[in-house]
């Protein structure tokens, strides 16, 4: 599978599986731990989510100004491994919950402080690998399997990706049962509706809320109930006597299961770490390459200002062009994942594992890798075929049919998504399991989105390192994540629609985000193929 490709290509791609599974162990937790363990609604946790997702990209810019500048990339990223870990044990780090109250600002900013240490960690290495790695197919040699040497690169991080998920549900599960408890999506929401004396006792709750709510009174306080209860705060008031006390129990071992989810993610990066050192010496160093490289490669490496001016401009404006698609595609980790949580009949997707068990809408993040996985040989040996057959489509094509392929999958929830209720009228009570949609729905949508990302990340990120000034390398791999930064920073706006307004019209927002975006990429195509050449 590595044939034809830099010997140093293996080494990084498995040093990237920690940040990876790091990744998505956020991604899968953060904005439902947020709402369990602070009591959040969607839009406030949303915007805390994107102000992260657009604080790990944009910082990556600025991780790339920093390996520019002391032309020490190896350096750079080694230290972002290691601060990436610190932020992790942060965040594992079991803090008071319920939050007392008066201190859940504090909390709060300790949680959002860990965070931070994540992305700066995440900046200082992640744009400086792929700008590593993109040094790696400069050699002529290598030059012609650049798509498909990105490709490989990012299918074989995402294996970290797609544990991930399963070990957060795990770590939480298993500390639930610890506790002879089970998981509930339904309840921690709950539970902080009865400790702020908003639960509306009349509202009835889905059979699968019922039946765990008498289970946990029944084993947390050894009481069994004495009739068929209708509603959840009939169930615990009248089994226990004591509604607040069952509610606080539940969200202690609940959110601090999730504390210790965020612990397996420091296992990985330290695994990282020793693979990164293990392999140091097989990558690139460009400290001082202007020294080491012939003479018509010193002449690349300084090229007309001109040239570099026209590199950039086309650079800035692929960025400006994905900032539409990310902010479309990134609602995996938020509404769709809030989508799997309150819409979708979790019942039938459960791994039993004797020790713990696999089940809660964090599962639907593991989806996505796997198909990366899967599909990523299948697509790199179609593009192989057209580039036979001397037809393969440009990268920047590729790329606006990627925008394209992601605007169908859009199409589907949007489809899918038609004659559900509004949020709003779902709160305090939630849907039965045959009211909700089918898994395959999100499965589908996933898949889709994965064959878009295929025609859009791995592409884009060779892309750059093939139009990038030599000089500019780390930064313009910072810039393109700067770009996903900025998408990011608008994923709130999809949380608050899906908060207020139909599903159907949330998901169509993202739809013409993305037919946006492949317009603007078909209007600059010749422009962006001329410069590529």
């Amino acid at each position: 599978m590595f044939k034809n490709h830099p010997k140093g290509l293996l080494g990084a791609s498995l040093a990237n599986m920690g940040e990876r599974f790091g990744f998505y162990t956020m991604m899968a937790i953060l904005v439902l731990f947020l709402q369990a363990k602070f009591g959040l609604n969607g839009k406030d946790a949303g915007l805390i989510y994107s102000i992260f997702y657009f604080s790990i990209y944009i910082l990556a810019f600025v991780g790339g100004l920093i390996a520019d500048k002391i032309r020490n990339y190896k350096g750079t990223i080694l230290v972002g491994l290691i601060v990436m870990a610190v932020g992790y044990l942060i965040l594992a780090f079991p803090t008071p919950s319920p939050v007392p109250e008066g201190q859940k600002t504090t909390y709060l900013v300790i949680s959002c402080l860990g965070l931070f240490v994540i992305a700066f960690g995440n900046g200082l290495f992640k744009g400086n690998l792929q700008a590593l790695v993109g040094q790696m197919y400069d050699n002529q040699k290598y030059g012609k399997n650049r798509d498909s040497g990105f490709s490989l690169f990012y299918m074989f991080i995402n294996v970290g990706a797609i544990f991930a998920p399963f070990a957060a549900i795990g770590v939480r599960n298993w500390w639930l049962g610890k506790h002879s408890l089970d998981y509930n999506a339904n309840l921690p929401a709950l539970c902080h509706q009865q400790l702020e004396g908003t639960l509306e006792t009349t509202k009835v709750v889905g059979t699968g809320a019922l039946d765990q709510a008498q289970g946990l009174a029944e084993t947390t306080f050894g009481l069994a109930p004495t009739e068929q209860f209708t509603t959840l705060a009939r169930t615990v008031s009248e089994s226990v006597g004591d509604m607040g006390a069952f509610a606080n129990n539940y969200l202690n071992v609940f959110n601090t299961g999730f504390h210790y989810a965020f612990g397996t993610a420091i296992v990985a990066m330290v695994i990282s770490i020793f693979i990164y050192l293990y392999n140091r010496k097989t990558f690139p160093n460009p400290a001082g390459v202007a020294k080491t490289k012939s003479a018509e490669d010193t002449a690349n490496f300084d090229m007309d200002v001109k040239e570099v001016k026209q590199r950039m401009y086309a650079l800035l404006a692929v960025f400006s062009v994905v900032i539409f698609f990310w902010f479309s595609f990134h609602q995996n980790g938020l509404t769709l994942t809030m989508f799997a949580r309150d819409y979708t009949d979790l019942s039938g997707i459960k791994i039993d594992l004797g020790f713990t068990s696999l089940q809660g809408a964090e599962i639907f993040q593991s989806i996505n890798p796997i198909f990366i996985v899967l599909l990523t040989p299948i697509i790199m040996a179609v593009f192989g075929w057209l580039r036979a057959k001397g037809i393969e489509p440009s990268t920047p094509k590729k790329i606006a049919i990627g925008m394209l392929i992601a605007a169908s999958a859009y199409v589907l929830m949007a489809v899918g998504s038609m004659g559900l209720p509004l949020f709003s009228d779902i709160t305090g009570s939630p849907l039965d399991d045959a009211a909700k949609m089918t898994p395959f729905l999100l499965i589908g949508t996933y898949f889709i989105l994965t064959v878009a990302e295929l025609f859009i990340s791995p592409l884009g990120i060779s892309f750059v390192s093939k139009v990038a000034p030599p000089k500019y390398q780390g930064v313009m791999q910072g810039g393109w994540l700067g770009a996903t930064a900025l998408g990011n920073q608008l994923l709130f706006i999809g949380a608050i629609l899906y908060e207020s307004i139909p599903l159907w019209m949330t998901w169509s927002v993202f739809v013409v985000a993305c037919l946006l975006s492949m317009a603007t990429m078909l209007f600059m195509l010749r422009w962006l193929e001329r410069i590529t050449k």
